[in-house]
C-alpha cells in the first residue's frame, strides 16, 4: 500500500528559528541539548509532555557499562553481539562499549546518583544475557528516574539561558525539508512544524527552522494494545522521517519482555514491568501447574536473551492452556525484595500483590524496539540535517535483539556523539538553513477511534509470535482504513492530536506487518512460527525508504 508524505494539518501560524532542534526529553533527547548548548548559539529542545515525561523515566532495571575492573569492554561486545544473532553492527557495538563507561561516569558528574556498596563502589548486578555483574542502579528499580531527575535538574538550571528553549506539550508533525536534488532524492531536512497545547503565543500549528533536527522521540510501544511504554510513544518519529524520505531499519525487530503483569485479557494501556533485575537476582519462572520450564530451554534459564524467555513462556502459555505464568521471588526474602526493588513492590501491592510472598502473574507484553530511523555512527540518517539517538534510532548496536540495559547506554553514548557531530558542522558551515518546501502528494488524517482497531491488528500480526496468514490479514485490514478521514462523509475526525497519533501508528503498524511478512525465518525479536528456524540466508537487515509516490521501498542490505 501507498502512505502518506506529510500529516494533514493547518499551515503554520507562527515562526521561530534555531540552530538545532532536539525533539525528546528521554535520556538521548537531554543530553543532546545540554551538549548542544554551549556549542551552538541557539538550541530548541521539544518536548510531547512535560520536560520529566518519556521513556526513560519508567526503566527499572539499570544502565549497562564495563565499570568493574574484572569486566571488559571486550566482554559487554561479545554478551551484545550474541543477543543481537548476527545482526548487530560491529563497530556500533564497539562504540557502545568502549565510550560507555565514561558516559556513565560524567552521568555521575552530572549529579546522578547510583547505588553503592559499603565501600562506596557503585554496585553491579546482572540481567538476562550478561556473563558478568555490569549493571549500575539507583534506588534499587529507579534507574530511569533518577537519570531522568539528573538531567532535567540540569536542564532546569540553564532554562533561562537565552541559547535554550524549552517547549513543552509540543508534538512535532512533520520534518520540513528543502527542494529535491536534482536526481530527485529528498532535500536536506530544515526544521519542523508542531503543535503546542497550552497558554502563550505559540499555541497551535508552528514551525520551526534549523539546519539540524535530532529526533530522541522514543518507541512505537502504543502500536500494541500492551505494552509497557508511556501514552507518548506511538512512533511520532520514525514516522515522520520515514514521511521526508529518510531510511528507516530493522524495524521488524520488536522485543516483548518477558515479565509484565498480567491482570486479565481486557486490561490495556501501560502495562506494570516487572524488571528482568528480578530474575538477574534468582527469581525464577513457574507455569500454571507450578513447573520451573526455563533450565530445559536454554543454559542460561530465567536469564537467557529476552526473546528466548518471552517465547519459551508463549510455548508453555499455550501447552497448559493458560493466558500467564508465575514469577516466585518469594524464596529471595521480604527484606531483601523490598531494599533492592521497592518500586515494583510498591506497584504490584496497589494491585493486591505481594511479591514477597505472592506468585506474580506475568506474560510477555511490547517493551522495546530495536528498529528506527538508520544513523551512522555519529547519529546521522540518510537526509542531510536529520539525526537520530536512543529508541527512535537504528545505530545497528542492538540488531535482532536489545540486550538489557543497553538502552539507557546507547542513548547517552549516541545522543552524545549526535550532539558533537551536529555543533562541528554547524562551526564548520556544512550544515546552513534552507527554504522548506511543501512535499507533494494527499496529506493523510487517521481517525482517532482508529486506534483500538490498528492496535489489534498489530497483535495479531506483527504481535509476539507471528504467522503468513495473520500478517496478510494484518496488511489487508490495515490496508482498508480511510487514511483521509478528514474528508470521508459522516466520520468525526478533525486534525488535532489524537488523529496525527493514530495516523503515525498506522504508518508504523503498516511498516511492521511488510518487514514481518517479508523475513521468512525467525531470529531476536522477530519470531515466525511458519518459519521457525534461524536462516542465515536472512542475514541481512531490511531498509525501508517512501518513494514520491508513497510506496515502500524495502531493500536487503548486508550487516556491517
Amino acid at each position: 500500500m501507498t502512505l502518506a508524505r506529510r500529516l494533514a494539518a493547518p499551515s503554520p501560524g507562527w515562526t521561530t528559528a534555531a540552530d538545532a532542534i532536539v525533539v525528546g526529553s528521554g535520556v538521548a533527547g537531554l543530553t543532546a541539548a545540554l551538549r548542544l548548548r554551549t556549542r551552538v548559539p541557539r538550541v530548541l529542545l521539544v518536548t510531547k509532555g512535560p520536560l520529566s515525561s518519556g521513556s526513560t523515566v519508567w526503566a527499572q532495571g539499570g544502565i549497562a557499562a564495563a565499570l568493574d575492573p574484572e569486566d571488559s569492554p571486550a566482554a559487554h561486545l561479545h554478551d551484545t553481539l550474541v543477543a543481537g544473532v548476527g545482526l548487530c553492527d560491529r563497530a556500533a557495538v564497539e562504540v557502545l562499549v568502549t565510550e560507555g563507561p565514561d558516559r556513565v561516569r560524567e552521568l555521575m558528574a552530572l549529579g546522578a546518583r547510583f547505588d553503592t556498596g559499603p565501600g562506596g563502589e557503585i554496585s553491579l548486578t546482572r540481567e538476562g544475557g550478561h556473563r558478568a555483574d555490569r549493571i549500575a542502579h539507583a534506588g534499587g528499580d529507579a534507574t530511569g528516574a533518577e537519570i531522568s531527575r539528573a538531567l532535567v535538574a540540569q536542564l532546569e538550571a540553564v532554562r533561562n539561558d537565552p541559547g535554550i528553549e524549552v517547549l513543552e506539550q509540543a508534538l512535532v508533525l512533520d520534518l520540513l525539508t528543502a527542494a529535491p536534488d536534482s536526481d530527485g532524492r529528498p532535500g536536506r531536512v530544515c526544521g519542523v512544524t508542531l503543535h503546542v497545547i497550552g497558554e502563550g503565543t505559540r499555541d497551535g500549528v508552528g514551525a520551526a527552522l534549523a539546519p539540524a533536527v535530532i529526533l530522541a522521540t522514543g518507541g512505537i510501544g502504543q502500536v500494541y494494545p500492551s505494552s509497557t511504554n508511556p501514552r507518548e510513544a506511538t512512533g511520532d518519529g520514525m514516522a515522520a522521517a520515514l514521511r521526508a524520505g529518510a531510511a528507516v531499519a530493522d524495524v521488524e525487530f520488536v522485543q516483548f519482555h518477558p515479565t509484565v503483569l498480567w491482570l486479565g485479557s481486557g486490561v490495556k494501556g501501560q502495562l506494570t514491568l516487572v524488571s528482568e533485575a528480578v530474575r538477574g537476582e534468582g527469581a525464577i519462572l513457574l507455569d500454571t501447574d507450578g513447573l520451573r520450564f526455563m533450565p530445559e530451554v536454554h543454559e542460561m534459564a530465567e536469564l537467557a536473551p529476552r526473546d528466548v524467555v518471552a517465547h519459551a513462556i508463549v510455548r508453555r502459555m499455550a501447552e497448559t492452556g493458560s493466558d500467564h505464568v508465575f514469577l516466585d521471588a518469594r524464596h529471595l526474602g521480604a527484606d531483601f525484595l523490598r531494599r533492592r526493588f521497592p518500586t515494583i513492590d510498591e506497584s504490584l501491592r496497589a494491585e493486591g500483590i505481594d511479591l514477597t510472598t505472592d506468585l506474580v502473574p506475568v506474560a510477555p507484553a511490547q517493551h522495546y524496539h530495536s528498529g528506527g530511523v538508520l544513523t551512522d555512527l555519529a547519529g546521522r540518517s540518510t537526509l542531510t540535517g536529520l539525526y537520530a539517538a536512543g529508541e527512535a534510532a537504528c545505530t545497528g548496536v542492538h540488531g535482532a535483539n536489545r540486550l538489557a540495559s543497553n538502552s539507557l547506554l546507547e542513548g547517552l553514548v549516541y545522543a552524545h556523539r549526535a550532539a558533537d557531530e551536529v555543533a562541528a558542522r554547524i562551526v564548520a558551515g556544512d550544515l546552513v538553513a534552507d527554504e522548506p518546501v511543501e512535499r507533494g502528494g494527499a496529506p493523510a488524517l487517521v481517525a482517532a477511534p482508529a486506534r483500538h482497531r490498528i492496535q489489534r491488528i498489530a497483535a495479531s500480526g506483527p504481535g509476539v509470535i507471528r504467522r503468513a496468514e495473520g500478517l496478510e490479514q494484518a496488511r489487508e485490514r490495515l490496508a482498508a482504513l480511510p487514511t483521509r478521514a478528514d474528508l470521508a462523509p459522516g466520520v468525526e475526525a478533525t486534525p488535532q492530536v489524537a488523529e496525527w497519533e493514530t495516523t503515525n501508528l498506522h504508518q508504523v503498524a503498516t511498516l511492521l506487518t511488510e518487514t514481518a511478512l517479508r523475513r521468512t525465518e525467525s531470529r531476536g525479536g522477530h519470531y515466525r512460527e511458519d518459519h521457525p528456524e534461524r536462516d542465515e540466508a536472512w542475514r541481512l537487515r531490511q531498509v525501508v525508504t517512501l518513494t514520491p509516490e508513497g510506496d515502500l521501498d524495502i531493500a536487503p542490505a548486508p550487516v556491517a
